[in-house]
């Protein structure tokens, strides 16, 4: 399918040049549209559906299968079909089609299959069903030792069931009991629940009106809840305005509608980013406008603003944080100024996404969970996946005679481009002539002379520029 990119027209006397530019698709690549860090692992999924993992695969949690104990580049799992990924401690889950599967450390029940069983290759665990009667899973969270989901059906609109599996030592999974459960057990039936996070024995979750609701331990304040050391059921922490929300391992971080960050926890790295180190059992505000997106890590943190720009605080020992000093930082500090649209942490390393569609991270290395090719830590932001390239740009047009002359950028090295002509615009694209074939040089621009191109007296012709 040859996709139009652009339309451009000239006016020589009588002669009218339209330039109706088409486009392969087969070049550009796919965007990465989701991201999860794990303790040693990472995942991604890009926007034609494939699913890419990173790092280590000693419990399975790569889907690898038994023999592939770790990879230091992505290695493309599956295909299609995969909208979302989370990451746990040594566990992943991803949604395909509103179904979850999961993979594996399942030592505590985290992967909610009845067993305690590892699963070295992806197993369903939820079956979603389509339609308008369906009911699919919408969000998900991997705690280290324990998972949460929700399911939602279109007919009963505003409605949501929560699950909760795995450990539950501490309370965190909301049940009323501190009972492990190797099962996902509906532990709320609620107003549709946007959001879900886990730490390392806490849980949170937010609701359609913006309500945060919080179980499990909370030794180092990380409910939020003031001096109370665990709840194994919900309680409400905000009644409403939270629009994200994020679990480090022993702190959490939301967003409220007005931009404003807050945070509560364990702050002995500065993770909480309000210039100590002293634990703090209530919330508090850290910036006060324009954070979009948040991630917390062990102990670092890091937050999105409106203008793209990515910071980061807290423990930097393994250069997570992306100063490239490898020291702790209790303020948040300016990372890349722009651009930046999704970001995710994991234990001690970190990744984030640009709006072209690019993959980047810093940090622990030391199991390939960044995918540069090596087992080398980085304390700034290193290149993972490049995005799809631009379109290539017509940036002149003019005539000599009866040749065409084109000028462009943004072509890829080696890329074929075919210049056709018609008199018709409706005539079939086999039917157009080729007027001129070129191959791109490196550098991305190009010239095209597309000889006697133009023809004497005629009204109005068409030109369609195609890479191939």
């Amino acid at each position: 399918m040859k996709t139009p990119i652009g339309k451009f027209s000239l006016a020589i006397v009588t002669l009218t040049l339209t330039f109706n530019l088409q486009l392969s698709t087969a070049h550009a690549g796919p965007a990465v549209t989701s991201i999860a860090g794990g303790s040693q692992h990472s995942l991604f999924s890009k926007s034609d559906g494939s699913l890419w993992v990173m790092g280590d695969n000693y419990y399975g949690q790569l889907g690898l299968g038994f023999s592939t104990l770790r990879t230091n580049f992505p290695f493309q799992l599956l295909s299609s079909g995969v909208q979302k990924v989370a990451a746990g401690g040594h566990h992943s889950l991803y949604l395909a089609g509103g179904s979850l599967w999961v993979m594996g450390w399942n030592h505590f029940g985290q992967l909610g299959d009845g067993t305690t069983n590892d699963h070295f290759f992806p197993e369903k665990i939820f079956t979603g069903s389509p339609g308008v009667y369906g009911v699919r899973v919408n969000v998900m969270a991997g705690g280290y030792y324990h998972s949460l989901y929700a399911t939602y059906s279109p007919t009963v609109l505003g409605y949501n069931n929560l699950y909760a599996m795995g450990a539950n030592g501490a309370g965190e999974l909301g049940d009323g009991t501190f009972t492990v459960h190797y099962s996902a057990e509906q532990v709320r039936y609620s107003t549709i629940i946007s959001a879900v996070a886990a730490g390392e024995g806490h849980s949170l979750y937010l609701t359609g009106n913006g309500s945060l609701w919080a179980m499990g331990d909370n030794t180092d304040g990380q409910l939020g809840l003031g001096s109370i050391p665990e709840t194994n059921y919900a309680v409400m922490i905000v009644s409403s305005g939270v629009t994200a929300v994020a679990a480090g391992a022993y702190h959490s971080l939301f967003i409220k509608s007005d931009g404003s960050l807050w945070a509560m926890g364990a702050n002995g790295y500065g993770q909480l980013g309000d210039n100590s180190t002293s634990n703090k059992f209530t919330p508090e505000q850290i910036a006060f406008n324009g954070v979009t997106a948040i991630a917390a890590g062990d102990a670092h943190s890091l937050f999105i603003k409106s203008d793209g720009s990515l910071w980061s605080m807290g423990w930097n020992y393994e250069g997570q944080l992306g100063t490239g000093d490898f020291m702790d930082h209790k303020l948040p500090v300016l990372i890349v100024s722009s651009n930046v649209i999704a970001v995710a942490a994991g234990g001690s390393h970190s990744l984030f996404i640009k709006s072209d569609g690019s993959l980047w991270g810093m940090g622990n290395d030391l199991d390939g969970q960044l995918g540069i090719g090596n087992t080398t830590s980085r304390g700034v932001p290193m290149l993972i996946v490049r995005g799809p390239p631009p379109p290539p740009a017509i940036t002149g047009i003019s005539l000599s005679g009866a040749n065409l002359l084109l000028t462009g950028a943004n072509g890829v090295n080696g890329e074929i481009l075919n210049t056709l002509t018609s008199p018709d615009l409706a005539q079939p694209l086999s039917q157009w002539q080729s007027v001129a074939t070129n191959v791109l040089g490196a550098d991305g621009n190009f010239t095209i002379t597309a000889a006697n191109a133009v023809t004497p007296g005629a009204a109005h012709q068409f030109y369609i520029l195609q890479a191939q």
